[in-house]
C-alpha cells in the first residue's frame, strides 16, 4: 500500500467511525433505552466497534508511512474518542491530500 492510498483508507475509515459514532448515539441508543430495542446497540455496537479497530489500525499504519509526529497521532487517536472529531481529522487528511 504506498502512502496515498494509505492516507485515503484511513480518511474513509475515519468519516465511517465518525458517522457510526452519530449513529449509536443519535439511533440506536435512544431506540434502546426509549423504545426498548436493545439490539439496535447490539449491532450498531459491533460496527462502530471494528471501525473504531480500523481507524486505530489505519492510524498506525499511515503514522509509520507517513512519518507522523507523536504529537499529531495522538491528537487524531484522542480524536476519534470525541463525538464528531473523526470528522475533524477526516477533512484535514482530504485538504493535505488535495494540497499535497
Amino acid at each position: 500500500m504506498n502512502n496515498e492510498s494509505c492516507l485515503q483508507w484511513f480518511c474513509r475509515v475515519a468519516l465511517w467511525e465518525g458517522v457510526s459514532t452519530v449513529v449509536l448515539f443519535g439511533i440506536a441508543m435512544p431506540l434502546k433505552y426509549f423504545a426498548g430495542m436493545p439490539a439496535a446497540v447490539t449491532y450498531v455496537g459491533w460496527a462502530h466497534g471494528l471501525l473504531f479497530m480500523l481507524y486505530v489500525a489505519f492510524l498506525a499504519l499511515a503514522a509509520s508511512k507517513l512519518g507522523w509526529a507523536f504529537k499529531r497521532v495522538a491528537l487524531f487517536f484522542v480524536a476519534s474518542l470525541v463525538p464528531f472529531a473523526p470528522f475533524f481529522v477526516e477533512r484535514s487528511l482530504r485538504r493535505e491530500t488535495v494540497a499535497g
